[in-house]
């Protein structure tokens, strides 16, 4: 049957029934990302008061289903494992996916000690990880550095990954890692569990070492179809999986959570959930009493769709509406988000030239909107972005890196936008005075605005920016 089916179609008489297979699913290049007998995909996450928690969650075979871990404060010479203390999490959770079965781990580390550098490992059917080490957070405010990333969703191993590595090679120091949501596709750019293969293995041991803060995007989402035939989102398997991610958020919505470190509190939100989902008022009320309780110097919060986009057509409206009116009035330094796959520096709605005049003339600054882009899939720059941030780009790829610092008694962020091969693109310094924040362009040079002129790209070669 499916061979005279064949022969109809190919003679242009296939029945009305016939449909042309449906391509499969691609995979990464050379060999697949199976689960092996020693821990993989380590990831590093902060508990809420990071000097004294943190967590980790791993993968292994199916051989290895006891979570076992040693940690250790770290000593100068290779006797590690002599005051080394075993902690023992729950049984693995079971995944199978294309690369065969694998077994998802998470162990937190409670009660330990702040400023303090320990060193970790994780058991494998075949044996123990080598050690990994990370330091806890100060309890009082103290000077650090902190990775931005936007996007990295696709291309994640063929092109992301040289800006992640070349953000830490370029910046020593880094102590932690923002994600704006989308950190891989999970629709059909490639088998998810090869993305997510790609995914930790674009950033390698730093992800082990440095804790991350994820959000989650609307890609860290799976499209299902519900009974009545219309269709709905739900959290895909991996992110829960491999981010032991505080329990402090909306109750009942675990891709919410604080953290304080060193005196910045970062509040991690869910676009996705709130605008598709439901939970918009939930995580608004959240979100004040969140700020409001906070007695951290800094707020920063990071979620993926952003109040202004530098691509869509239209704001994000539903998180313009019930965000926006929150991070004004409880004085949000710094909002990050990704989404749009350029990249937007905002300092004011009413514009760059708006902006510029009020800093001359001395105004406080209210939140600065950033949004940017580390994968490949690029989006052309809507019209508004011509004239509404300070800064755009398309076409780009890039990281940030922030500084957090207190000099002579002020209270200051150093905030620097760099491309994937390293050049200052953008950078400004907001100071925290006694009568609010004041915001003041980097003076250093930076390269020429990136867009696309017509079909030419800034780097001479095509335009890969689309438009949305």
């Amino acid at each position: 049957m499916i061979r005279l089916a064949l022969i109809a179609l190919l003679a242009g008489t296939a029945p009305a029934h016939a449909q042309t297979p449906t391509p499969p699913v691609p995979r990464s290049t050379g060999t697949p990302y199976a689960a092996r007998s020693l821990p993989d995909r380590i990831i590093l996450t902060p508990a809420a008061d990071p000097a004294r928690g943190m967590a980790v969650a791993y993968r292994t075979d199916a051989a290895q289903s006891p979570s076992e871990a040693q940690i250790a404060i770290a000593v100068d010479g290779p006797t590690l494992e002599e005051k080394a203390q075993t902690i023992a999490g729950s049984p693995g959770t079971a995944k199978d996916s294309a690369n065969g079965p694998a077994l998802y781990h998470q162990i937190r580390f409670d009660n330990l000690t702040p400023d303090t550098v320990y060193a970790y490992r994780l058991k494998g059917s075949a044996g123990w990880s080598e050690w990994l080490q990370f330091r806890t957070a100060s309890t009082e405010a103290k000077p650090f550095r902190f990775l931005y990333l936007g996007d990295i969703q696709n291309g994640i191993l063929t092109y992301a990954s040289r800006v992640i590595r070349q953000a830490f090679h370029a910046n020593g120091g880094i102590e932690l890692v923002a994600h704006a949501g989308d950190l891989a596709a999970q629709r059909d750019d490639l088998d998810h569990d090869d993305e997510w293969g790609e995914w930790n293995q674009a950033g390698g041991y730093n992800w082990s070492i440095v804790p991350q803060l994820p959000a989650t995007g609307n890609h860290e989402y799976v499209d299902v179809a519900l009974p009545d035939g219309t269709e709905s989102r739900r959290l895909g398997p991996y992110f829960p999986l491999q981010f032991a991610l505080p329990d402090n958020g909306v109750p009942g919505l675990k891709t919410t959570y604080f953290v304080d470190y060193q005196g910045v509190r970062f509040i991690i939100l869910d676009g996705t959930s709130a605008i598709d989902l439901g939970t918009m008022a939930q995580q608004t009320q959240w979100l004040d009493a969140t700020l409001a309780s906070s007695k951290a110097t800094w707020n920063i919060v990071l979620f993926h769709q952003p109040v202004f986009t530098c691509a869509r057509p239209q704001d994000t409206a539903e998180i313009k509406a019930a965000w926006k009116p929150v991070f004004d009035k409880r004085k949000v330094d710094l909002v990050l988000q990704g989404h749009d796959h350029c990249y937007s520096r905002l300092t004011s709605e009413a514009g760059r030239e708006a902006s510029a005049t009020a800093r001359r003339n001395g105004a406080i600054q209210g939140p600065v909107y950033l949004v940017s882009v580390t994968g490949a899939k690029m989006y052309g720059l809507n019209d508004r972005a011509r004239t509404q941030p300070d800064r755009t780009a398309e076409a780009t790829e890039l990281y940030q890196v922030v500084d957090v610092a207190n000099d002579g008694g002020i209270d200051r962020l150093t905030f620097r936008t760099f491309t994937a091969s390293g050049k200052l693109y953008d950078g400004f310094d907001l100071e925290k005075r006694a009568d609010g924040n004041h915001l003041t362009d980097t003076t250093e040079p930076t390269i020429a605005q990136r867009t696309c002129t017509g079909l030419i790209g800034p780097d001479g070669g095509k335009c890969v920016a689309r438009g949305k």
